[in-house]
């Protein structure tokens, strides 16, 4: 194979706007779809394709169907539309089996294209239309008498769009770009992989995946092109783990030590379940090595990963450190705090609470304890990794509902200490597709066992022509004394948007339940009036606590059964299941109501899973599928999942074979000596990508 130099490199970095036709404007436009240079271009995959290898007669026509037609213009004329009042285009077509006619909206000067006599390819819906055949915005392209149409009797790609850019232009210019600039690729794929697996050859494997000859040949090309993306991003996950092992200390603690022991022993009224006690393990072999932990705890709402962070941060203190948590609200930092103080009373070990509400001579004095090494728990909200937060010597890190923080605040509570242990925790179970690849240097563990006497919530979709009922069932429940959580989307009432308001909601039902004590909880709240309202409900103050979804995150009452969500519709599926988690939790029978209609397909699909399954992990597949991983979990703006082809869903098989095939290149070659060409590319597509991936 020839090389390629650097030179000829260059040019796949050129910008699109020096493609010939492209100019300022087009590139801009390009510049929507993520398109910025020629490489950009290559690798800009079609959506899906359509299959015009069949030129239909037009006596062969069925309405309703797509159809790839070859016509000659016998007449042209312009119309305006009589209800909308929109420019049409009609022409008149015959391949001398029938007559039919092509219509196109606002699509001026067409009609000079277009001329009596013309020779023309279409492809597009048909239609009839008072017994006349018509093809609607066909796409079409005219051909010389002496030569065959380009995307005739072909798979045609069709590609994502924005305003300003036909598909006919788009193809054409990547059709040209192919023709020029795909011989600068290389392979930086090691051989020996590319023939353990039969992928092609990667400018085959780019060429196929833009125009197949065939299905099979298709398959092929996509599987290459995913096993690059996913293979790259494990290969640079593995380096920086190999490189953390390798180069950093962190403390090591042990685990049985005297105050973990006795508060097993004496501070805790249940026992430790199968998956507690195991995870458990996991975490103890971890932080006995001097390389940090880096743990990825899931665990459904309830399944008990306080009591994990607790027995965690315990053996640090064991061992003669400190211990933080980090979590995203303010209430839940009081909450957790309550919690935590309430069990280690008997153990005399100092817990601080730092959050954003305290007065300068309470943050300076807990930062004074801090610093001393006098507060040897420290729980907090972001409070904790601002400025002026010193750690004497913090050996383990716990963040709680990591999807709240930015992958720099969790990066910076890190380097707080000297590397520092670091649990990561959340109740939103993430796929196992996407745990690998966003969080491809964590360890993962899995609490997947409730606490005995949890049982699953009951779960309803109604609509709000049974609002009365539903009234009536809460009126029931209230009276033999459960507390109800009502979760609208918004704070105040819109215009623009149809959903009811906290604000709204909370004054009915002060007044329909006029016996009973009603609460309001949202967002705008100062944290005085937030932390009081909470604290009334959890004291039984309150009977019904109208909300949004500031309570979705850790709020736990035990005598809260019932869980109103009103325009259900508008909360994403483990959003939902968060909510419902709320309820229940303290031994009797939760219920759901998944209150409003489901105006789309996708919005009955979510209520349908509620329904049917209490299950975290399913749910989590479901929405990854329904919402893709990007919006699952934050993840979107960093780039990690920002995949071409690699599709996290349907692509488990092959992430498990890039993992395997990435670890084993970096044990065998850690810098990639090697293979100077795919250590080049590892660097040209992560770059700082790769930085924040491993800080997840």
């Amino acid at each position: 194979m020839s090389k390629v130099s650097p030179a000829e490199e260059e040019l796949l970095c050129k910008s699109v706007r020096f493609l010939k036709g492209v100019g300022p404007k087009r590139a801009s436009l390009l510049s929507k779809l993520g398109v910025e240079t020629v490489e950009d271009l290559l690798y800009f995959f079609p959506r899906r394709y359509e299959d015009r290898r069949q030129i239909t007669p037009i006596k062969s026509l069925e309405p309703d169907s797509y159809a790839a037609l070859l016509v000659r213009v016998v007449g042209v004329e312009k119309k305006i539309t009589k209800k909308r009042n929109l420019n049409l285009t009609v022409a008149t077509v015959t391949d001398g089996t029938d007559i039919a006619q092509a219509l196109w909206f606002n699509k001026r000067g067409l009609e000079n294209l277009l001329s009596i006599g013309t020779l023309v390819a279409l492809f597009g819906k048909i239609k009839e239309n008072y017994g006349m055949l018509q093809i609607l915005n066909p796409e079409f392209e005219i051909i010389e008498e002496d030569a065959l149409p380009e995307e005739m009797g072909k798979i045609v790609p069709i590609y994502p769009l924005t305003e300003g850019l036909s598909q006919r232009w788009l193809r054409l210019l990547i059709r040209r770009t192919l023709s020029e600039y795909l011989s600068y690729v290389e392979e930086f794929l090691p051989e020996d992989i590319v023939l353990r697996y039969g992928f092609p050859p990667l400018k085959k494997a780019i060429l196929g995946y833009h125009y197949p000859d065939d299905e099979r040949g298709w398959k092929s090309c996509r599987k290459r092109l995913a096993f690059d993306e996913l293979f790259l991003l494990q290969l640079g996950v593995a380096i920086k783990r190999r490189q953390m092992e390798e180069e950093t200390s962190a403390p090591k603690l042990s685990c049985g030590g005297p105050l973990q022991m006795k508060f097993v022993e004496n501070c805790l009224n249940f026992k430790l379940t199968s998956a507690q006690e195991m995870v458990l393990g996991d975490i103890c072999v971890d932080i006995f090595r001097k390389i940090p932990m880096n743990r990825l705890l899931q665990g459904d709402v309830g399944s008990g990963k306080t009591v994990i962070a607790v027995l965690a941060m315990l053996a640090a203190v064991d061992t003669g450190y400190q211990a933080a948590m980090m979590v995203p609200t303010e209430v839940l930092a009081n909450q957790h705090y309550a919690k935590i103080t309430n069990w280690l009373s008997k153990l005399n070990a100092e817990v601080t609470l730092l959050t954003s509400s305290l007065t300068p001579q309470e943050r300076a004095k807990r930062y004074e304890d801090i610093k001393s090494g006098r507060s040897r728990i420290v729980i907090g909200t972001h409070s904790l990794i601002q400025e002026g937060v010193e750690f004497r010597e913090l050996g383990l890190v716990v963040i709680d509902e990591q999807h709240r923080f930015g992958v720099l605040q969790r990066r910076t509570l890190m380097d707080k200490g000297s590397y520092p242990h670091t649990l990561v925790m959340t109740a939103t179970p993430i796929p196992r597709t996407l745990a690998l690849t966003v969080y491809g240097d964590l360890s993962l563990s899995i609490i997947d066992e409730l606490p005995p006497g949890r049982t699953p919530v009951r779960t309803q979709w109604i609509g709000k022509g049974k609002l009365k009922e539903l009234y009536e069932f809460v009126k029931k429940k209230l009276l033999a004394g459960n507390q109800v959580y009502w979760v609208c989307p918004l704070i105040d009432e819109s215009e623009s948007i149809d959903a009811t308001s906290v604000q709204k909601r909370y004054r009915s039902l002060c007044e329909i339940f006029s016996d009973f004590k009603v609460g309001l909880l949202h967002g705008r709240l100062g944290a005085p009036d937030k932390d009081e309202t909470y604290r009334a409900f959890l004291r039984g103050d309150l009977d019904i606590l109208v909300a949004t979804s500031v309570i979705e995150v850790g709020i736990d009452v035990a005598r809260a059964n019932i869980m109103v969500i009103e325009d259900a519709y508008r909360f994403g599926l483990s959003q939902l299941h968060q909510l419902r988690g709320r309820v229940g939790r303290g031994g009797g029978q939760g219920y759901c109501f998944l209150l409003g209609e489901a105006p789309t397909p996708e919005a009955r699909k979510r209520f349908k899973v509620m329904c049917s399954t209490s299950d975290g992990f399913v749910i989590a597949e479901e929405d990854l599928k329904l919402r893709g991983p990007g919006a699952f979990c934050g993840v979107r703006q960093h780039g990690i999942t920002d995949f071409r082809v690699a599709d996290l869903v349907n692509d488990v098989d092959l992430l498990d074979i890039a993992r395997e095939e990435a670890q084993v290149l970096v044990e065998n070659d850690p810098s990639l000596d090697k293979y100077p060409k795919l250590r080049a590319r590892l660097i040209s597509t992560l770059g700082e990508t790769l930085s924040l991936a491993i800080t997840g």
